[in-house]
């Protein structure tokens, strides 16, 4: 194309939109918008508009009244493409593996635009297991995989998937010792806790990582004691295959999607 075609086929102001998110994207604790038309040579008033738009929809956040930053809702959009089929497509094995092993039944769990989406999961191999159904909304806040979605993320990363599910469901924002439980987990290296919606179930979560580290996903078993299968390995030993499990689906699977983290 050359330069009478471009001028031609220009959209200005949807240029200016994605320059603001590509300047965003690659700064740490936001910018004023000052500070925006300044790198980007423009005046002030010019991305009045812009970035009033973009924060309604959910692109960009405001911290401390006048600073903008980028939110995960790109992340969120960016999960619904190839990555995630790729990821499954490694995990189904893995997890079939490891429902065989544990006797239990199994799921994988990503964060998409405010919620923890169940994308994958594994019926127990026998007659009893908890499963959740692929296309699932969970919570962040009282879920194995929801903390360890928040866990493995930086502090910035926490906040802005914290503001966005707050904002996408009837929860509110948690206290400091909920903040202190996530460093918790992100030392032990998975979260075991009494589940919250249903009786006598453990939840077993763990993180699938990107390359960097970051939890791209949490792969989960909702626990149960069966007590015809004295042979079942107990919660002590199918912590121990879990997390064998996440660190060969991390190995397979963090450098194919750890871009779209």
């Amino acid at each position: 194309m050359d330069d009478s075609e471009d001028e031609r086929y220009r959209a200005p102001a949807l240029d200016k939109g994605l320059d603001i998110l590509e300047l965003l994207a690659g700064v740490d604790g936001g910018l004023t918008q000052a500070e925006i038309a300044k790198k980007l040579d423009r005046s002030p008033n010019e991305f009045y508009r812009m970035l009033d738009r973009l924060v309604r929809r959910g692109y960009v956040t405001r911290l401390d009244g006048d600073r903008y930053s980028l939110t995960l809702k790109l992340f969120g959009l960016a999960q619904l493409h190839a990555p995630v089929r790729r990821l499954v497509s490694y995990a189904t094995p893995l997890m079939r593996e490891l429902a065989e092993t544990s006797q239990q039944a199994n799921q994988l769990v990503v964060f998409d635009r405010g919620s923890a989406v169940v994308i994958a999961q594994q019926e127990a191999p026998n007659y009893w297991g908890i499963s959740i159904r692929v296309g699932s909304h969970i919570s962040l806040f009282d879920t194995g995989s929801g903390h360890v979605l928040l866990a493995f993320r930086s502090q910035e990363e926490r906040q802005m998937m914290i503001s966005e599910h707050v904002r996408s469901t009837d929860k509110t924002a948690q206290s400091t010792e909920f903040f202190t439980r996530l460093d918790q987990i992100r030392d032990r290296g998975y979260e075991m806790m009494a589940s919250m919606q249903t009786a006598g179930v453990f939840n077993l979560s763990a993180p699938v990582r990107s390359s960097d580290g970051k939890a791209i996903a949490a792969l989960s078993i909702p626990y149960i004691t069966v007590v015809n299968a004295p042979s079942a390995p107990d919660i002590t030993r199918t912590i121990e295959l879990l997390l064998a499990t996440c660190e060969k689906l991390s190995h397979l699977a963090g450098s194919a999607v750890g871009s779209a983290a």
